[in-house]
């Protein structure tokens, strides 16, 4: 089994009557993407700020690279990049000039350093402007290259693609995956893009009003989001007396629609579809509907704020 990178044992947070993060355990392994997934206020960026020893957990430990973090803690941060909410920077230094103050600041990092997170984010058009004239997808991009600069083992990013274009965050998504894959690199994200997640992450834990309520890898949550087959016909009365008959679990009526939930119909539509022809109830629309990370999301957490299995 692979090292275990970050590991959190019963960690909270409060602040007066009002608990952040409640009762959270989490294991994050050595190259893996792991993406936490949350409402804003759920508790994600105080999560970050603790383990990254910038807020004193009220109960509970924290621990990188097997070693426990205390306040005054510095062992651990040559091997970690971050970025947390909005990137900072100096507003009159161009990005170069950023560059260089955080290169200076750490230990054995050398000027090519420089040349390479700025071709790996494409920063070099913008490399000899002010940072306060940046647009807030460029802003970003020179926050994750601060991140970058001294070729951590461990990266984490607070909604790391925030403010990107479409295709910004497509570069985002194919770089973080390449520093796993090929460096090795353990990234644990905030994020609320929840399909963007889903593309990118090995494992994702949901956290709503603080509490951890789901966790699970890629291929769990394509088992668990609610796949069906949808059907429009001319007398849906009687197209579903027929696919009743032939043994299909359906909804209920939900007027000229019809939804089947059974694994048989979406793996065979044909199947359905030949059915409903030869009984003379052909479909005018037959299509297999998957609910999406969204939904699947607001279903999980309920409206209420209450989780529903």
């Amino acid at each position: 089994m692979k090292d275990i990178v970050i590991q959190t044992q019963s960690l909270a947070k409060t602040y007066g009557d009002t608990r952040a993060v409640n009762d959270l355990s989490l294991r994050v392994h050595q190259g893996e993407v792991y993406a936490f997934l949350g409402l804003n206020g759920a508790g994600k960026t105080t999560t970050i700020r603790m383990l990254l020893g910038m807020v004193k957990p009220t109960a509970g430990t924290v621990a990188m690279f097997g070693n426990t973090i205390e306040p005054g803690e510095t062992d651990v941060w040559s091997s970690v990049g971050y970025l947390v909410e909005s990137a900072s920077a100096y507003p009159e230094l161009s990005v170069y000039e950023n560059l260089e103050v955080v290169r200076r600041l750490r230990q054995g990092c050398d000027r090519r350093a420089i040349d390479q997170v700025v071709e790996r984010l494409s920063l070099g058009v913008s490399l000899h402007r002010a940072a306060g004239t940046l647009s807030l997808g460029n802003r970003q991009r020179l926050g994750l290259a601060k991140a970058l600069l001294h070729r951590p083992q461990l990266l984490i990013l607070d909604e790391p693609t925030n403010g990107l274009d479409p295709a910004g965050i497509v570069e985002i998504r194919e770089l973080l995956r390449e520093l796993t894959l090929q460096d090795g690199v353990t990234v644990f994200m905030s994020s609320h893009l929840l399909a963007e997640v889903a593309k990118i992450a090995d494992r994702i834990g949901i956290l709503h009003e603080g509490k951890l309520v789901q966790e699970m890898n890629r291929n769990e949550l394509e088992k668990r989001r609610i796949r069906r087959l949808e059907i429009s016909a001319r007398n849906p009365r009687e197209a579903r007396q027929v696919l009743l008959k032939a043994g299909y679990a359906l909804e209920p009526e939900a007027g000229e629609r019809i939804f089947l939930t059974d694994e048989r119909a979406m793996k065979t539509p044909d199947d359905v579809c030949r059915l409903l022809v030869g009984s003379d109830h052909p479909p005018m629309h037959l299509a297999v509907q998957e609910e999406d990370l969204e939904h699947y999301f607001l279903r999980l957490i309920g409206k209420d704020g209450r989780r529903h299995d």
